[in-house]
């Protein structure tokens, strides 16, 4: 038996996803795919546009044979937190043989030899990089201009970092060596219009250019623009439910942003908020703003839009840097939250059951007997993600929770 895996939000669906699930299997020769998704926040710093059960079935109905959940802390995490979860997820379970990423170059040797070359690092790289940032620079940028200054890679393979799904295929591959699992890489070329593009124009269009379509036309899904860019098996899907965006949860960022304030806590006390980021959302906090406005209000050359998201986001969920660092410290994923699976895939869940070295989590109600200490406060952490989700969703188009929340495994 042959195992890939992909890691992935699908926020949402849509038929560049369901090709590299296929390529994935074709390239690797994999009997199955497992897919490691974003629940309902994302990496962006973001909730996800639909809840991760539609997501999840919408995955298992294009290809996937089994989901599983990135702990909410590292979904909304830095790409470097995000892919050390995802790749420690897949080596705890045992099965998986190889990781398949997409990427603007489709290669994979030179995202190995960067992050061969980041991932032993060297006091000098370290000087520049500090020295970029001091100057301005983003984080990104300030490493580019670092491996330019010190030459120790070809000029090819630095432009390569300037695209953000190479990006993160670095931030896998350099995981991989930290953590010497012994997933193999494979890159997938990104077929489709850019990560940013907001255009439906040529080819498949990006999951930004969706999201972006989704909250602006009234007909949603129905909009014949958007029509030929998700799988039919998946707009059956999301049809049943209606998007959220994060402008939908500005009242509860305010009130949890006064509610620091009210009781004292200090806004560094959330993870990926700096000392710095701290005193400049205490100056803005009493002036009214939503979601993007208080982003407005934070953003910088050195804090960029997406690091400021991901800040405001662990504040609204209590994401505690402590917890946080306790979870890194217990290997990043502790558990295998299972969201769904395909009949036709029953060899494979065997397999894992048989080879996995973190526990299984199949039903929420057996969780604490399977989990204590830092892995269960993680999953609290998951199940405080969802309730505020499902609290707003149902709020905003007046509801009692449908079926696709209290339904825990989805099984095709």
């Amino acid at each position: 038996m042959r195992v890939t895996g992909i890691i992935a939000e699908y926020n949402p669906f849509h038929g560049g996803h369901q090709y590299q699930i296929a390529r994935a299997k074709e390239l690797s020769g994999a009997d199955y795919c497992v897919v490691a998704m974003s629940g309902d926040f994302v990496q962006r710093g973001e909730p996800a546009v639909y809840s991760k059960y539609l997501r999840a079935r919408a995955a298992l109905a294009c290809g996937a044979d089994l989901v599983l959940e990135i702990p909410s802390l590292f979904a909304t995490g830095s790409a470097e937190d995000f892919a050390s979860c995802g790749v420690a997820l897949f080596s705890g379970l045992g099965a998986v043989d190889t990781l398949c990423f997409g990427s603007e170059c489709g290669d994979t040797a030179p995202l190995l030899r960067a992050a061969r070359y980041l991932t032993g690092g060297s006091a000098e790289y370290e000087d520049l990089l500090r020295e970029g940032i001091k100057s301005g620079l983003t984080w990104p940028a300030a490493r580019s201009r670092a491996l330019k200054v010190l030459g120790v890679l070809d000029p090819d393979t630095i432009s390569l970092l300037e695209s953000p799904n190479n990006l993160l295929g670095l931030e896998y591959c350099r995981a991989l060596l930290a953590q010497n699992s012994a997933l193999t890489p494979l890159a997938v070329l990104r077929r489709g219009n850019a990560y940013h593009d907001q255009g439906l124009e040529n080819g498949q269009a990006s999951a930004s250019a969706l999201r972006k379509v989704l909250s602006q036309s009234p007909l949603g899904l129905a909009d014949p623009a958007v029509a030929p860019h998700i799988p039919q098996e998946a707009r059956e899907i999301f049809a049943g439910s209606a998007p959220l965006f994060a402008g939908d949860f500005s009242a509860l960022l305010n009130f949890a942003i006064s509610g620091c304030i009210h009781e004292g806590i200090p806004f560094d006390r959330f993870e990926g908020i700096s000392d710095d980021l701290a005193r400049r959302l205490a100056r803005m906090a009493l002036t009214p703003a939503g979601w993007e406005g208080r982003i407005r209000q934070l953003k910088t050359r050195q804090y960029t839009y997406t690091r400021v998201s991901r800040a405001l986001c662990h504040l609204l969920l209590g994401a505690d840097a402590r917890l946080t660092a306790k979870a890194r410290t217990c290997g990043y994923a502790p558990y295998a939250r299972v969201l769904g699976f395909n009949r036709s895939a029953a060899p494979l869940l065997a397999a894992v059951k048989q080879k996995t070295s973190i526990p299984l989590i199949t039903k929420t109600a057996d969780a604490r007997k399977q989990l204590t200490g830092t892995p269960l406060e993680l999953l609290n952490q998951d199940f405080h993600a969802s309730h505020l989700w499902q609290s707003v969703y149902c709020t905003k188009y007046g509801c009692s929770l449908p079926n696709e929340f209290t339904q825990k495994l989805t099984i095709l």
